[in-house]
């Protein structure tokens, strides 16, 4: 079976998604550039425009194609539009760009009556104030359809409002071009613990797949620092997050295919931050997979080529990803593990960093300025996170400067 994959993504985060998909399907990559780490993993590729559906379309014109995958949020709505065009299995268009464009996404949950933060588009300092006064302090600014978290930002205060308002409208993304750049989301703060629901939608039907936990940093930007998955937590089975999660996709008429939901646990219960019409980032299935043994990427892509998914759980243990961040803006030497003084719980250390790379901390910089990540596995989150804890001080950054 031949698999069209949009866009493969950065090595460090995404080949072990591709991987066991290769094992199972022929991978034909479609790609702004010729592969380079994926080469092993592909039966074919085409350099194509992937804003372009049209093009894509052509450019695989007698291929033997039965599904569409990205796991790219900047290509959801085209890899959509894609499935739709070659009469494949996928979620209708409309369905992913209401998840991509995040305005789309509260006016459809407003109209259904789901739980989330009160919102307000505004596209001026003037709308902003105006807004702030409707929402009330704490409040969130947010790009209307970045992601990772970019120009997301807590203001505490009206003072804070301009500043804030200028580093959420001038925040951009590459490869972003669904929604014209210049709307701000003024919203309502939900305090509470942040979490994550990956889930796979087969003919309208949710079945959830894991739920993790989110570490945040660098207030008041948003930056997920790591994420948990324990599968002894109460909330991998939650009825009252399960019931959000399916009526927000109901709402915006998500129907195939995998996302990845993040709600705030508020004290009025959970809501809906944003709804991702692709599988989750950060290695979060990866932590998904070593926690409870579902393969994610397996399973989105036989939903992509309109199989039923199998994401029983086989495992029962904590697992957690961390990211490591330097003290400063710097540019990068080199990253240096000692794979000696790693904890036997550690399952990967990993540099992210290239040498001369800028790394910088948020607001200049989001991810981007990571320069490792460490995951491990253990019996519960406590031991999970000192093992990681442990696993950190053998992992250092090299600097060649201070930017």
């Amino acid at each position: 079976m031949t698999l069209l994959l949009v866009g493969a993504g950065s090595q460090v985060y995404r080949e072990y998604l591709l991987r066991p998909v290769a094992q199972e399907y022929d991978v034909h990559l479609l790609a702004e550039r010729g592969p380079t780490w994926e080469t092993p993993y592909l039966s074919g590729h085409t350099a194509v425009d992937t804003a372009d559906v049209a093009a894509m379309a052509r450019a695989v014109r007698g291929l033997p194609v039965e599904g569409v995958l990205t796991w790219d949020d900047t290509r959801v709505v085209q890899t959509a539009e894609l499935a739709a065009l070659l009469g494949l299995p996928g979620t209708p268009p409309q369905a992913a760009l209401a998840c991509r464009d995040k305005r789309a996404t509260r006016e459809a949950l407003a109209a259904a009556g789901v739980p989330q933060a009160r919102s307000v588009a505004v596209s001026s300092l003037p709308q902003a104030r105006a807004a702030a006064a409707q929402v009330g302090y704490p409040l969130v600014l947010k790009p209307r359809a970045l992601n990772a978290s970019t120009g997301v930002v807590r203001v505490a205060a009206p003072d804070g409002l301009a500043r804030a308002f200028r580093l959420a409208r001038g925040a951009t993304a590459p490869g972003a071009v669904e929604v014209a750049p210049g709307d701000v989301l003024v919203e309502e703060y939900l305090d509470g613990p942040e979490i994550s629901v990956d889930a796979a939608w087969y003919q309208g039907r949710m079945t959830p797949a894991f739920t993790a936990r989110k570490e945040c940093g660098f207030a008041p930007y948003f930056e997920e620092t790591g994420h948990l998955v324990d599968a002894a937590d109460p909330l991998q089975d939650d009825p009252a997050v399960r019931d959000v999660v399916e009526r927000a996709h109901e709402a915006v008429g998500f129907t195939t295919g995998w996302t990845h939901t993040e709600l705030r646990l508020t004290a009025d219960g959970p809501k809906v931050v944003e709804i991702n019409a692709r599988i989750g980032g950060d290695r979060i299935p990866d932590i998904g997979r070593l926690a409870l043994g579902t393969d994610a990427a397996l399973a989105a892509a036989r939903l992509a080529c309109g199989g039923p998914p199998d994401i029983r759980p086989g495992r029962h243990r904590a697992a957690a990803v961390r990211f490591l961040y330097p003290e400063a803006d710097c540019l990068a030497r080199t990253v240096r593990i000692d794979a000696r003084a790693l904890p036997a719980s550690v399952v990967e250390a990993a540099p992210i960093a290239l040498p001369g790379q800028e790394l910088r901390l948020p607001p200049r910089g989001h991810v981007s300025g990571r320069y490792a990540l460490i995951t491990a596995v253990a019996g519960t989150p406590d031991a999970c996170r000192a093992e990681l804890e442990k696993a950190a001080q053998a992992v250092r950054l090299e600097v060649l400067r201070l930017l």
